[in-house]
């Protein structure tokens, strides 16, 4: 049912009956409240009227409480008490990392580098709720109620949000050892025309790799495609069985570059650097518990192997 008087007033004179039930007098509830005793005195009327209840028998020398007035006060006093402790919760929240983080992932690199990030900050703090979704599209932090988000990409220009860069994304062309080993290395773009080539996308136009030019320009490159696959770790797995070369974020190809099972070609000729950013909602204060993934994921950012650098 509808309160029949507005949300601003229903909290009129409670503090003030509470205190004159507890304390015997207005005197005694003015000094405590900081009031004067007319306007404990008041206030309590005014709760009365609103109530159309007498809560307080009032005499010269000390308030007693009516049938009425000991109902109504088992209620007020469970009520301040319930915000008294949610009053506790929120400052515990504000001073240590507590509740539930909403968090947004590139699927790719989510998985392999931000997400045991984010399980070592779970283990420390256990408080911690985290509720993490994965997908490559631009999100709407406010709209989806996301605390946090990590983006490859221009992150944009919103004055509404804060955009903390973790590193560079660098691409590389690569291939397996027993690939290139079988079909020679490409030594120019031009190349590349005589190589099977491995679409990472979707889209039904010809492939274009971005490759740089002597004078430091990017220009996108057509290449034939002969496998398509629309899932970075699933390219990968094609490309490390031999079936041709592809462009890959070195952070995704760093260790098999390192064991010997993956090469690069056309080495610093690959284009297409973008940065990697965490962005979230701009805030007078942020809560520690957004502190603390926000944190971790920065000074984590400095060991993305391929990726980070310092921000």
């Amino acid at each position: 049912m509808a309160s029949d008087f507005p949300t601003s007033l229903q909290f009129d004179g409670i503090a003030e009956f509470v205190a004159a039930a507890r304390l015997g007098t207005f005197t005694a509830a003015a000094g405590e409240l900081g009031l004067t005793k007319s306007a404990v005195a008041r206030a309590v009327s005014r709760l009365e009227a609103r109530l159309d209840a007498k809560l307080l028998h009032r005499t010269t020398r000390r308030l007693t409480l009516t049938s009425y007035g000991e109902a109504w006060l088992e209620r007020c006093t469970a009520a301040l008490d319930e915000l008294r402790r949610g009053e506790c919760i929120l400052k515990l929240a504000q001073n240590s990392p507590a509740g539930q983080v909403r968090i947004d992932l590139p699927t790719a690199f989510g998985r392999l580098y931000v997400m045991p990030v984010l399980l070592r900050v779970a283990a420390r703090c256990p408080a911690l709720q985290l509720d993490v979704s994965f997908s490559d599209r631009m999100v709407d932090l406010v709209d989806e109620g996301i605390d946090l988000v990590v983006r490859i990409g221009d992150p944009g220009n919103s004055a509404d949000l804060v955009a903390r860069k973790l590193g560079v994304q660098q691409m590389v062309i690569c291939g397996s050892a027993k690939y290139v080993a079988a079909r020679s290395t490409p030594q120019q773009a031009a190349d590349l025309a005589g190589h099977d080539c491995i679409a990472g996308g979707n889209s039904p136009r010809r492939m274009a790799w971005l490759l740089k030019r002597p004078d430091g320009s990017v220009i996108p490159h057509a290449v034939p495609i002969k496998h398509r696959v629309c899932d970075f770790e699933m390219m990968l797995a094609t490309i490390k069985s031999g079936h041709g070369l592809g462009q890959l974020p070195l952070w995704m190809v760093q260790e098999d570059i390192r064991n010997g099972e993956i090469v690069t070609v056309l080495d610093g000729m690959s284009g297409g650097e973008m940065p990697i950013h965490l962005l979230w909602v701009r805030t007078p204060a942020l809560p520690a518990k957004i502190r603390a993934v926000v944190d971790a994921l920065v000074e984590s950012a400095r060991h993305f192997p391929g990726a980070a650098s310092r921000p």
